[in-house]
């Protein structure tokens, strides 16, 4: 059996240092035995190579490092390893392999040995078959059932995932359906989330409508504002005692959109000769729905009247009551309108030269809504209602079913809910019992929790297109964490989202709900969540309190926010002018002008004021210190320590998050740095020089400390600082041999000639979170024809999401046999 085998990361320059990562064993990748056994003549020089430069260490009894060759017999075990190899071959050709201290093959050899190599994966990708792979079926994850649930019933947070278990996660993600297991615990949990969400979707029992009475001295404005008589607040448009207007007067009201309210008013007149005295009701609010124009404003009385518009005028009516004690009831119906904030009365001007009006109000309410069922419950039990009721059960769960199935429900899965239903009904209980039990069943179902991609063909090898269905929920899922919405299942309907596949991206990537991008995809990336539990220390770091914290969330999201929603270039990520910042983390970056302004608010260069904790400004970054994500706060902490700076973490998640090439695990029995503190001396980046002086740390730690220095000038919370104690620091250090830098400003220049690196790591990212599985071989030719389109288009955001929504492994499938990967 051949050993583990370790993968060699892929470098570009051929100056950098061989860094491994222990893989597999090759029968743990599924190649048949009948590939390992048999000799490949076809395999030219590679055999003999190796069996003279490489097995007397990597053989397969005990070989160094766990790196067997002795046990390579096909084209398969290479194409398998195809990342190994093809780093394995530039390290032959940077004459790093074999070490300097072992006899070393002709030039000659090395070339016919990277030639044949070389040729494997040229013929494989000139003649293979499409092999887009194949995901296992996915349950969803707690963020995409609470996403899901909400947009399932129209907008309703439920946050039912709260007292689920911890989602497993697989190659960096929660989404990677290899792992998300389903446990009795979590079965449960999700049969109690069904029993709430049906119970507040379409209770049985309903709030009788409230109703909110206000009494002249209650009436805004205040007392002070407007002339009283006997318990009634008087609108005129006399001349008033003081010079005191009588109007208008309002009751603050926040409804819904689809809210309708009866506003009731008691009240009486005067005016001579009985002439008729006449009020508006209006509703008000900064983004009242079809403000009335200010022509009809100009009918009503008050110079008051400023201070509650935008309003909207709901109903003229005529007060005809002309005495207190037989002041009458209006009535008025204020129908659904958005954004309202208030709800008041105004008296009506009279004609000039005509004699003043006077209104006298003793109490006006407000009752409503009228509709006391939640809007939830409206939205879902919306039909026909002139339909026999059995035809009405079979709309509504129609409907239902087929947005929560992600597809239409079939006649047989509908006709099990409708039975469900009428069998409630006829035990003598209501029929939103029996709708609570049908939106349960359906909850309950793996067609809701699994995102179940049928196949009528599940063994088939071949290639081919999923559905338009299964399309629409890889979109939705992949940028939205959600299901799909009624765009995109029109389209999946008219079969006509493939063909508009590239429109539906844009829009898609423009809507609020991609920010499910950076709470699910980027957060996770950048491994930032650990920040939620990273606790620095108090004692050394005082300044570290709960808002810093969620600062150092913030400026991350909006950064990234920014990318997506104004498709900037993913190559910001790397360096950029600008970032987010609210008070706490512009006290930590030191950006405060110390002019000051005298009120309390701390200013910025070009005027900006921050106005406390929960308001972010958008600042742009000139000292060249800070720039894109390497130098935020958020980053920096939770790649330290506690208590100090941590060069090798730092410089590690460099190597695995920015430039795909993460190093390999420390050997065994290597003591940490901390450990050896009596030992070690000088400053911190002395004693990390003398730690990887161990041979077996030195590979490694050359390239990963050399990254990690270049922050030193942050602290282990993100601030900038000269010295490290009574230690000067030096930030400088070399990157592929010949790139010298000194600090991150220079860091992040050298990293922007490797670009296309950081495109490919994170394109092979995305992608694994877009599929929902790991990469394998076959999936190389798609991630390399994504990175080529990228610097076609100024590596904006969009484009590399279009090329991953175009690529074959998102857009196709294949059944559970693998296609053939080449020559054997």
């Amino acid at each position: 059996m051949v050993g583990p085998v370790i993968a060699i990361v892929r470098v570009p320059s051929f100056r950098s240092c061989l860094l491994v990562v222990a893989l597999a064993p090759a029968f743990a990748w599924g190649i048949p035995s009948t590939f390992a056994a048999a000799a490949a003549p076809s395999l030219g020089p590679i055999p003999a190579f190796l069996q003279k430069h490489c097995v007397s260490c990597h053989g397969d009894d005990q070989p160094k490092a766990g790196l067997g060759l002795g046990g390579i017999r096909s084209h398969s075990q290479i194409l398998k390893q195809r990342k190994v190899w093809e780093n394995l071959a530039d390290m032959v050709e940077a004459e790093l392999m074999p070490p300097e201290d072992k006899p070393q093959p002709a030039a000659a050899e090395r070339e016919a040995f990277l030639a044949a190599v070389r040729s494997i994966f040229d013929n494989y990708d000139r003649t293979a078959k499409t092999d887009p792979g194949r995901v296992t079926m996915r349950r969803l994850n707690k963020a995409e059932y609470d996403n899901t649930t909400r947009d399932l019933f129209f907008g309703t947070d439920f946050n039912a995932s709260e007292n689920f278990p911890s989602d497993d996660v697989g190659h960096g993600f929660d989404n990677i359906g290899d792992v998300l297991t389903m446990s009795p615990v979590l079965m449960e949990r999700y049969l109690a989330a069904a029993e709430m969400i049906s119970r507040k979707v379409v209770p049985t029992e309903l709030p009788k409508p409230t109703v909110r009475t206000t009494y002249a001295k209650q009436m805004r404005p205040s007392r002070e504002a407007g002339p009283f008589k006997d318990g009634f607040r008087i609108l005129s448009n006399r001349e008033q005692p003081g010079g005191r207007e009588g109007g208008p007067i309002w009751q603050d009201l926040q409804t819904g959109p689809h809210d309708e309210y009866k506003f009731v008013l008691q009240a009486y007149a005067e005016r001579e000769k009985n002439q008729p005295v006449h009020l508006a009701v209006y509703v008000a609010g900064d983004e009242v729905a079809q403000p009335s124009p200010q022509s009809e404003l100009d009918k009503l009385n008050g110079n008051s009247l400023r201070q509650v518009t935008p309003l909207r005028i709901i109903k003229i009516v005529e007060v005809k009551a002309r005495d207190a004690k037989k002041a009458e009831r209006i009535e008025v119906t204020i129908p659904a309108v958005a954004g309202v904030r208030r709800v008041g009365i105004a008296l009506v001007k009279t004609p000039k030269g005509s004699p003043p009006a006077a209104a006298y109000i003793k109490s006006f309410s407000v009752e409503g809504p009228a509709d006391v069922r939640p809007f939830v419950m409206r939205k879902f039990l919306e039909r026909d209602t002139s339909k026999p009721h059995a035809e009405q059960t079979r709309e509504v769960l129609s409907r239902f079913a087929s947005r929560a199935y992600r597809r239409p429900a079939t006649p047989e899965e509908i006709a099990r809910l409708t039975t469900l239903v009428a069998d409630v009904e006829a035990s003598g209980q209501s029929w939103e019992t029996g709708l609570q039990l049908a939106i349960q069943a359906v909850l309950a179902n793996p067609k809701f929790l699994f995102r179940a991609e049928l196949d009528d063909r599940p063994t088939a090898p071949e290639a081919r297109s999923i559905d338009e269905y299964q399309l629409a929920s890889r979109l939705s899922y992949f940028l939205w964490s959600s299901m799909p919405d009624d765009e995109l299942f029109a389209l999946a309907w008219k079969g006509e989202l493939t063909k508009n596949l590239d429109a539906q991206v844009r829009r898609m990537l423009k809507d609020p709900k991609s920010s499910a991008l950076v709470d699910q995809f980027a957060m996770q990336w950048l491994q930032l969540g650990r920040l939620t539990s990273h606790a620095p220390d108090t004692a050394t770091f005082p300044e570290f309190k709960e808002p810093l914290r969620q600062a150092m969330f913030m400026e991350t999201k909006l950064f990234l926010n920014e990318i997506i929603h104004e498709d900037r270039s993913i190559i910001d990520m790397l360096d950029s002018d600008f970032t987010y910042m609210n008070s706490s983390l512009a006290k930590l970056y030191g950006v405060y002008d110390t002019m000051g302004n005298g009120s309390g608010r701390k200013k910025l260069p070009g005027g900006k004021s921050f106005r406390g904790d929960a308001f972010y400004e958008r600042v742009t970054l000139t000292d060249g210190l800070r720039g894109g994500l390497l130098t935020q706060a958020g980053i920096l902490t939770v790649t330290s320590n506690p208590t100090r700076t941590s060069p090798v973490k730092r410089g590690k998640w460099v190597l695995e998050q920015i430039l795909g090439e993460p190093p390999p695990p420390p050997p065994p029995n290597v003591p940490e740095l901390e450990q050896q503190k009596d030992k070690l001396t000088g400053s911190l980046r002395q004693r990390m020089e003398q730690h990887r002086a161990n041979p077996a740390c030195a590979n490694c730690h050359a390239k990963m400390d050399q990254l990690g220095f270049a922050f030193e000038n942050f602290n282990a919370i993100g601030a900038y600082r000269e010295k490290d104690g009574n230690d000067k620091i030096d930030p400088s250090g070399v990157l592929d041999g010949d790139k010298k830098f000194q600090g991150p400003a220079q860091l992040r220049k050298v990293l922007l000639e490797r670009k296309e690196d950081f495109a490919r790591c994170l394109t092979e990212k995305l992608m694994i979170y877009a599929l929902g599985r790991g990469l394998e071989y076959y999936d190389d030719r798609a991630i390399t024809r994504i990175v080529a389109e990228l610097p076609k288009h100024d590596y904006k955001f969009s484009t590399l999401c279009l090329e991953i929504v175009r690529s074959e492994p998102f857009r196709m499938r294949r059944g559970s046999e693998e296609l053939a990967s080449g020559e054997e």
